[in-house]
């Protein structure tokens, strides 16, 4: 049975575009969004648990976001994990709870969320190139084991690579508009 499936390929890198969209959406242009949390990953119990996993997020203000922690022991580390996420916001602690105030969008601010965005468009890019080259494992597999000739297995690579390059085309025109965006040309 051969392994290689252009529609898993397919799949998975439309799924690399999808996260990185995900990742985008958090990243704020103007108001309190709780998406903005979304890749804040805590350590508590052992483990790396998505903040939304350890706590209630909100937006009580359109400038301000309120984290509610669960278990009073995660109040540090989710204060710690929101501080080295990169997103530029400072919590202030008050109990279980953790106020975060958006800071206007600077000049420096807005340069510092389109680096983060370049940050995550080169994670999706990772993601499609790891997607190709099981894809390419995959057909090389397949020949050695005598279900496809190597004419096929090059029209197939030809074929996955024509995939990869229109992934990473979105992934570019999707990170693009989101620098405009974020820089407000």
């Amino acid at each position: 049975m051969a392994q290689y499936d252009k529609a898993d390929l397919e799949r998975r890198m439309h799924g690399a575009l999808e996260s990185l969209k995900g990742d985008l959406a958090g990243l704020r242009t103007g108001r309190a969004n709780i998406q903005l949390l979304d890749p804040v990953t805590v350590e508590v119990y052992g483990a790396h648990m998505p903040l939304n996993q350890v706590a209630t997020v909100s937006a009580p203000e359109p400038r301000m976001l309120s984290v509610q922690v669960w278990d009073k022991s995660n109040v540090g580390p989710a204060d710690k994990a929101i501080r080295s996420a990169g997103l530029g916001l400072n919590p202030i602690v008050d109990g279980q709870t953790l106020r975060l105030p958006i800071p206007d969008l600077t000049e420096e601010r807005r340069k510092d969320l389109a680096k983060l965005a370049s940050k995550y468009a080169e994670g999706a890019r990772v993601a499609v190139r790891n997607v190709r080259r099981d894809g390419m494992d995959s057909l090389k597999t397949d020949e050695k084991k005598g279900e496809i000739s190597e004419d096929e297995r090059k029209r197939l690579e030809t074929e996955v690579q024509k995939l990869t390059d229109s992934a990473i085309a979105d992934i570019d025109s999707t990170v693009a508009a989101k620098e405009k965006e974020i820089l407000g040309h």
